[in-house]
């Protein structure tokens, strides 16, 4: 008798990785084994669909008066979690003949029972669905609650599954599932604060626009209660809508943590707000199963640190490598697993550590010991890599108390979307995969950064007072570009170049 093969996924980080689950039944003293380095939630597996298949009127494996074997190959590969229960659970029945056989070849099933034989969601739906298509399998069928997340990717069948006898009756043709239409993502901008919303700040606003527009890192220093974090909740209502590809990429990474239950998919750009006292593994990717961090979480959208000089001195010093290549590489014994890490870095900060370091308002307490020892808590290297520096001033409560004047947020964003749309229209043209200023690298930036003979000349002025350092150089250049864009000048003037150094000159 051939021994029936079922394929079912593993997650690798944010990629699935294909498994085969084999079944093999043969004479001797009962026992349900299965091998393939199974985790514990997977070596469970055998209690669940045993109560499952018995609890659907089947014959469970319990009642077998012979050895059951489960491989789960590749058997080098670690299999972690119970989403590999269905697989099992079909690959038993054929092997027992209790379901007549069918063309395994072209199906992927993913699911965890419950033990009355009901399935329940599982994380990577999504993740899975693109593998199935990777690989040129025609259907898969999924817990019914994660099916219409995976119903994104076109080009393949998805099969809702909600209980064990349904699954066997569509297998053995006698009641079929209805399979999901694929899903159109429709993108939305977040219920959030709005720029509109902020009271003063004109200054602090600009420069919001310029980092939505490039996807320029920016940090924020003022004095507490001066609008720091409305700022940065006010920077996500303004980033363009996500293109169907980029919510795909998003929505894969919040899959593979399990953070779409409940949500399918994810319609606009992300925003994280990690606490101070996370841990690296939390910000950065990691753990025992290596999962995505926030750095990945925010991926396309914006990770907003607050209170900046309060995070882990580790924790800060390795977003240098993400923030450089838009990765993250996390490397243990076993294996290493890359992940996305394309982001707007906002960090917000106090002078000192009472917050009134030079303030008209309020009177320091800190000494100038405390003062160096709080600013030493960030690295140059880390500073640098900052394309805007701005200082948030507090507002005056009479301009509070002011009627509040009308904003345009849609101008708003129409202005950032059309300076997008600027930069990608240009990198296509020479076939660059990258979507923003702020991504281009150094000979990118020499070829699309056309300067005025004025600009020429105040650029030679900042270089002859070797006030810059040479990232600072080219991200100087990268900023007026965006300027630029906003403008929609082709060439780069002298007064997009001033305001750019503007904003480095406070971290040089």
């Amino acid at each position: 008798m051939s021994v029936p093969k079922i394929f079912s996924a593993e997650l690798e980080g944010i990629e699935a990785e294909l498994v085969e689950v084999e079944a093999d039944l043969h004479v001797g003293l009962h026992s349900f084994n299965i091998v393939g380095l199974a985790d514990k939630a997977v070596s469970e597996a055998k209690e669940r669909v045993n109560s499952a298949l018995k609890n659907s009127g089947i014959k469970p494996p319990s009642k077998e008066n012979r050895k059951i074997t489960i491989n789960l190959a590749p058997a080098d590969t670690k299999k972690v979690g119970s989403r590999f229960d269905l697989a099992i659970a079909v690959a038993y029945l054929l092997a027992s003949e209790q379901i007549k056989p069918f063309n395994t070849k072209e199906m992927l099933f993913v699911g965890e029972l419950s033990l009355d034989g009901t399935l329940r969601p599982v994380s990577g739906a999504l993740n899975v669905a693109l593998l199935v298509r990777r690989l040129g399998l025609s259907s898969i069928f999924l817990p019914f609650q994660s099916a219409k997340e995976a119903a994104i990717v076109d080009g393949i069948t998805i099969y809702p599954v909600k209980t064990l006898n349904e699954l066997i009756n569509h297998l053995e043709n006698r009641e079929k599932i209805e399979p999901l239409i694929h899903t159109d993502i429709t993108p939305t901008y977040p219920e959030t604060t709005t720029m509109s919303e902020v009271r003063g700040q004109e200054g602090a606003k600009r420069a919001l626009i310029i980092a939505a527009a490039g996807g320029h890192n920016i940090l924020m220093t003022g004095t507490p209660g001066t609008g720091k974090t409305m700022l940065a909740n006010a920077l996500q209502s303004i980033l363009p809508l996500p293109t169907l590809k980029e919510q795909i990429e998003i929505t894969s990474i919040w899959s593979s943590t399990g953070l779409t239950q409940g949500h399918s998919y994810i319609q606009n750009r992300p925003f994280r707000s990690p606490h101070h006292s996370a841990s690296p593994s939390a910000i950065l990717g990691g753990g025992t199963n290596p999962k995505a961090g926030e750095i990945s979480l925010a991926h396309r959208g914006v990770l907003f640190l607050d209170e900046f000089p309060e995070f882990r001195r580790d924790v800060l010093e390795g977003l240098r490598q993400p923030l450089e290549e838009g990765r993250i590489c996390v490397a243990r014994a076993k294996r290493a697993l890359s992940f996305p890490a394309r982001f707007i870095l906002v960090g917000a900060m106090n002078p000192c550590p009472c917050g009134y370091f030079e303030s008209t308002e309020k009177e320091c307490t800190c000494t100038a010991h405390d003062v160096l020892r709080y600013r030493k808590k960030l690295s140059g290297p880390l500073l640098d890599r900052f394309d805007i520096h701005i200082t948030i001033p507090r507002v005056p409560i009479e301009e509070l108390r002011k009627p509040k004047e009308e904003q345009n947020d849609t101008q708003q964003r129409e202005l950032v979307a059309r300076a997008r749309e600027l930069q990608q229209k240009r990198f296509e043209s020479v076939k660059l995969p990258i979507h923003t200023n702020s991504e281009m690298r150094s000979k990118d930036v020499e070829q699309f950064s056309k300067l005025s003979n004025e600009a020429e000349e105040f650029l030679k002025k900042i270089l002859e007072r070797n006030i810059l350092s040479t990232r600072g150089y080219y991200r100087i250049l990268k900023v007026s570009r965006t300027i630029a864009d906003i403008e929609s000048c082709e060439e780069i003037k002298k007064e997009h170049l001033a305001e750019a150094f503007q904003y480095r000159i406070q971290s040089e």
